[in-house]
């Protein structure tokens, strides 16, 4: 039995429930009979911020997984062909679907899509439970990247020295900062980081004028202090296959951490300044690369989603 349109449509409204740098949601799908093509989009792409598409490509990864839950909770298998032409650097994935034998684990964190937030509050000061954190790094393996949880003393105040660097050296940068502001928009609009609309004027210029790395650090320092769980996601090589098995492992771990009550946001600052990132994966004491910093931790308020744009306008249509 073949998939229809529609049902096709709907496994891709799953995967844009993904998180993004700057909520950039960088995807587009691409329907090919019974297979979802996943493409970088990368007129939503940042520069200055991600000057290799690193964090674009781990964005993509986390689509991807979320197109693989969906898929699985609908009772159909999932067989992903990543990079299946070279000539088109875009194309990311290919998606066979076909009815047979579901993922069981994978349908079982359908729910948590549309439960995930990125959550920049504190914390509640409650520890996390060691089975739940056994589960997030084995979920992480999985998808072929390690977590390094930052547990010592000596390990959280330098990962905490190393955010508050970061924030003040991309704050330091104006153009790191013109392209922030470039991304803070109303809500209508379905991306990037929503802001009241009466305010977005006010603010843009705001951040693109002033340097406020000192005062962005020391409330990022604190965040770090306080979140009940600091830990690094890492890949053991640094190509376009590992960001993307990055976003995947990332996708994987945040809808298991929803299940178990848990939220996260990232510190990914030590990440985005080359000179830091090698710092941040030696405070692991392991070899490999730093992919991103997380906090992860029991939310203490409900979060609205991030907008999201519309489907039509992530679907693109063979030519």
């Amino acid at each position: 039995m073949n998939l229809s349109v529609p049902q096709l449509q709907a496994l891709v409204q799953a995967a844009t429930l993904a998180p993004s740098s700057h909520n950039t949601q960088p995807w587009l799908f691409r329907l090919e009979g019974q297979a979802i093509e996943l493409l970088a989009d990368r007129t939503r792409a940042l520069p200055v911020n991600d000057p290799d598409d690193r964090e674009l490509t781990i964005s993509c990864g986390c689509a991807l997984l979320n197109l693989r839950v969906a898929a699985a909770a609908a009772g159909l298998q999932a067989r992903v062909e990543p990079w299946p032409d070279a000539a088109d650097t875009d194309l990311l994935a290919r998606v066979r679907l076909a009815p047979g034998r579901a993922d069981e684990t994978d349908a079982t964190l359908q729910t948590a899509m549309a439960e995930r937030r990125t959550y920049r509050a504190r914390f509640a000061t409650t520890a996390v439970d060691p089975m739940a954190l056994r589960s997030l790094v084995d979920a992480v393996h999985r998808e072929a990247a390690s977590l390094a949880v930052l547990d010592t003393a000596d390990q959280r105040l330098g990962a905490a020295a190393l955010v508050a660097e970061g924030d003040a050296m991309l704050w330091a940068n104006p153009s790191w900062r013109r392209e922030l502001a470039a991304w803070m928009h109303p809500r209508r609009r379905g991306d990037g980081l929503s802001l009241p609309a009466l305010a977005i004027p006010a603010a843009q210029v705001v951040v693109r004028t002033f340097d406020m790395g000192h005062g962005v650090a020391a409330k990022d320092r604190q965040l770090a202090d306080e979140s009940p769980l600091l830990a690094v996601l890492f890949t053991a090589s640094d190509m376009p296959s590992d960001w993307l098995a990055a976003g995947q492992a990332l996708q994987r771990l945040l809808l298991l951490g929803v299940q178990r009550g848990l939220q996260a946001s990232y510190l990914n600052q030590p990440v985005q300044v080359a000179a830091l990132r090698p710092k941040l994966q030696q405070l692991t004491g392991l070899p490999g690369y730093a992919q991103l910093l997380l906090r992860i931790g029991t939310p203490t308020q409900v979060k609205p989603p991030a907008p999201r744009r519309p489907l039509a306008d992530v679907l693109v249509t063979t030519s």
